[in-house]
């Protein structure tokens, strides 16, 4: 079972910073929720797979994945979580540049074309890494069923996927920290 005020502790305790930043997004923000410092740790690690999990309860898919490197523990962890609870899942990664050698190939893992996948992310902005490893999912010829995220900045990337017929969910927003989104 997921213990979400375990999860916001956590991020709370090794995750969110002040100051100044640059997102990839490229917008300035006050504040950054560093990801890698819980998917990078053994219980954020676990906490996150078994949220991510259950928000994909009742959805059809065969696979999840994402964006290298932000994504690979994440789909490893729910790859973890899937097999303890005695579920079948497979899990791929999609490079960012193909590999200039071998098959070249952007997405790499055991899914097929067909397959109906779900992506994965840290943390979403504008969802622009999301889009793109979409983007390359579908050119694979696999379906994109759900975007999932840990945190939503909420600084429009679920008006994004919405965009482009994209369901998404996440399990913490950025107002879980008593933070507010920037006014547009």
């Amino acid at each position: 079972m997921f213990d979400r005020p375990r999860l916001l502790q956590l991020f709370r305790e090794r995750a969110l910073k002040f100051g100044d930043f640059t997102l990839a997004s490229g917008k300035k923000a006050k504040y950054y929720l560093d990801g890698k410092q819980i998917t990078l740790h053994s219980e954020g690690l676990r906490l996150v797979s078994q949220g991510l999990l259950e928000l994909m309860q009742g959805v059809e898919c065969s696979a999840v994945g994402g964006m290298s490197i932000g994504a690979d523990p994440i789909v490893a962890g729910i790859l973890t979580v899937a097999a303890e609870q005695g579920k079948s899942l497979d899990g791929f990664l999609v490079r960012k540049e193909s590999k200039g050698h071998g098959t070249q190939k952007y997405v790499e893992g055991p899914i097929q074309p067909g397959d109906k996948v779900v992506i994965v992310e840290d943390v979403v902005t504008t969802g622009g890494s999301s889009i793109l490893a979409v983007d390359r999912v579908r050119e694979f010829g696999a379906e994109v069923v759900l975007v999932l995220a840990i945190i939503d900045r909420m600084e429009g990337g679920r008006q994004n996927f919405a965009d482009k017929n994209l369901p998404f969910q996440s399990l913490l927003t950025i107002e879980d920290f008593g933070l507010q989104p920037p006014q547009a």
